[in-house]
């Protein structure tokens, strides 16, 4: 397996992994590239000398392997333990940020910036068999990736970018309600104002390496039900250029601006100033690149990262003007509540440490 722990260069490291393997040469047969990229290759984009926020837990940047297509089973759902869960944000941390973030806007620095906040608990056991909670939320990719002394989980149901020949989309997320009350999800004006500046930058990320005039947004805000809540969510699409390789082509839309706000760098550096902890596993991608170049990569919300002995989680959503610091709070919980039932998690919040 490709371990990246510098994120200068690795979209570039990774296609040229795969070409070294002659993956793309025509010649492989019944193999597939599992990738992950990290949020925290985000900073090449940053223009700020804000230090990165601390990482809580020991994972690569990216990482990439080969191997051959197979049924993976999951382990048995208990086959593990884990214990008290902790966060690392007070909600008065929490909704001190989102006042800087307000703030940001009223100067007109930023539209959107998405703050996530990080739990924790100890774990015990085989970190291959949370995948088998997870599956009754139907993950985009349920298969766990591990690599050394880590494992990613996710039940991630936001696409972050699918290739099909010169055929490219992604499906952001934004707007969020408990399934019990997302009767009033679409009349929402905060939340189409926060979906719409998202499916624009995400359609402005495509036109930079898609044909021109090529790039659209069919059904536009359509309501579903995902990983046990309610969503928004818009599929935007267009022509790739013939001339745009893998590395360019995930350089370019990465990160999703779903879980970075827009603008895009002006959002990522606020998030780095203001979350306490990186988000590791999360907020990044975890997916399939084929030897014929097609791709499905799931953006990783929703996702456990397993290292150390501990098992993580990092849950969040979009602040704009409008926000509500106690409403903002309860729809990361909102998020959180069904990955901890799915586990077998208390559904009491976990406590500040």
């Amino acid at each position: 397996m490709l371990e990246l722990w510098q994120a200068e260069g690795a979209f570039a490291r990774i296609e040229e992994y795969l070409r070294g393997a002659e993956f793309f040469d025509g010649s492989a047969r019944g193999v597939v590239a599992d990738v992950f990229l990290g949020y925290g290759l985000s900073r090449t984009i940053r223009r700020t000398g804000v230090a990165d926020p601390p990482e809580p837990c020991d994972l690569p940047l990216a990482a990439c392997r080969i191997r051959k297509v197979r049924a993976q089973q999951p382990a048995r759902l208990d086959d593990f333990r884990i214990g008290e869960w902790e966060r690392t944000w007070t909600d008065e941390g929490y909704a001190g940020s989102i006042g800087a973030v307000q703030a940001a806007i009223e100067k007109g620095e930023v539209y959107q910036v998405n703050l996530v906040q990080h739990l924790s608990a100890p774990f015990e056991g085989d970190p291959r068999s949370v995948a088998a909670g997870l599956a009754p939320l139907h993950p985009l990719h349920p298969e766990p990736l591990a690599g050394n002394r880590w494992t990613i989980v996710s039940a991630s149901p936001e696409l972050f970018l699918a290739r099909r020949g010169h055929r490219v989309w992604t499906a952001p997320i934004k707007g969020t309600r408990p399934l019990e009350e997302s009767d009033d999800l679409r009349d929402s004006a905060k939340d189409a104002a926060e979906h719409v500046m998202i499916v624009d930058l995400e359609r402005n990320d495509l036109s930079r390496v898609c044909e021109p005039g090529s790039v659209r947004w069919p059904g536009l805000m359509a309501e579903e039900e995902l990983a046990g809540v309610a969503h928004l969510v818009t599929r935007v699409e267009g022509r790739l250029r013939e001339e745009v390789g893998l590395a360019e082509l995930l350089e370019t839309m990465f990160p999703g601006g779903s879980v970075t706000g827009a603008p895009k760098i002006s959002a990522v550096d606020h998030i780095a100033a203001l979350e306490p902890v990186g988000r590791g596993a999360a907020m990044g991608a975890l997916g399939r690149v084929w030897p014929n170049g097609d791709l499905d990569l799931a953006l990783t919300i929703r996702t456990f990262a397993i290292a150390d002995g501990r098992i993580h989680l990092w849950v969040g959503g979009g602040i704009v003007w409008d926000s509500d610091a106690e409403e903002e709070i309860e729809e990361s919980w909102v998020k959180a509540r069904p990955l901890l039932a799915a586990i077998g998690a208390p559904a009491e919040e976990p406590v500040a440490r």
